[in-house]
């Protein structure tokens, strides 16, 4: 995956995906990659990913995923990582494709 940028912080990166189309704040529920009310399942590929460390607490690590579904919805989904992430996050991040370019 080749990146044309990377921003200091969590909040750059997501105002800067968001200008780019990556508007939809996706979450996760039950091994679904969820909007509001709508369950979807893992057609999605990575557009991109940034990761950022804290400073001093490893609880302040993050990293911004850039999805797209096969349909066209763009959205970002952030989580932490290391220590912190639990296990559906990482079943459903197993499951993404990443857009190759």
């Amino acid at each position: 995956m080749e990146r044309e940028n990377h921003y200091s912080t969590v909040s750059e990166a997501i105002n800067q995906l968001q200008k780019k189309g990556y508007t939809i704040d996706f979450n996760l529920e039950e091994n679904n990659i969820v909007h509001q009310d709508e369950k979807f399942h893992t057609n999605f590929e990575i557009v991109d990913v940034y990761r950022y460390e804290g400073d001093t607490d490893p609880a302040d690590e993050a990293v911004v995923y850039a999805i797209q579904s096969k349909t066209g919805l763009k959205g970002i989904f952030v989580t932490g990582y290391g220590p912190s992430i639990d296990s559906d996050t990482v079943e459903i991040l197993r499951n993404l494709k990443i857009k190759k370019y």
